[in-house]
């Protein structure tokens, strides 16, 4: 899928993506997967529903869905490049994704952010009523 937005567009086309850009982030700024190998990068977008923010033929941000496509899905890996954040694309790309067909009627979908709390809100995203149900496992 693609949308457009003047001269912005957004692609679920992982084979444009420009995976020295996202591994870039992800590894050098993102506080969440500081070292990350580009192969897992690459692997991850490869094996979950991408999308990539490209302004022209530039990649400027990113995100994925890990889903079944039928009742769950996990946000991650969501950027904006620096330079290209406070022009309404972060919230353009979520709207995107939210449209996406294989995201709609799902049961839950879910996220983990330290500093985007705003972002997500606006789009329906709330604490859990229930944490205490909720478990992770870190090996």
């Amino acid at each position: 899928m693609q949308w457009t937005k003047d001269e912005y567009r957004v692609t679920t086309n992982v084979d444009e993506f420009q995976f020295d850009v996202i591994h870039r982030y992800l590894s050098e700024v993102a506080y969440w997967s500081p070292g990350i190998a580009r192969a897992r990068v690459e692997r991850a977008a490869r094996r979950s529903l991408a999308f990539g923010l490209f302004e022209r033929d530039a990649q400027i941000g990113y995100a994925r869905m890990i889903t079944d496509a039928t009742t769950f899905a996990y946000l991650a890996d969501v950027f904006v490049l620096a330079g290209h954040q406070g022009k309404g694309l972060g919230t353009w790309l979520m709207a995107c994704i939210l449209s996406h067909e294989d995201l709609q009627d799902l049961r839950r979908m879910m996220l983990v952010t330290s500093d985007a709390h705003g972002l997500y809100a606006k789009f329906g995203f709330t604490a859990p009523a229930n944490p205490e149900r909720i478990m992770e496992r870190k090996p």
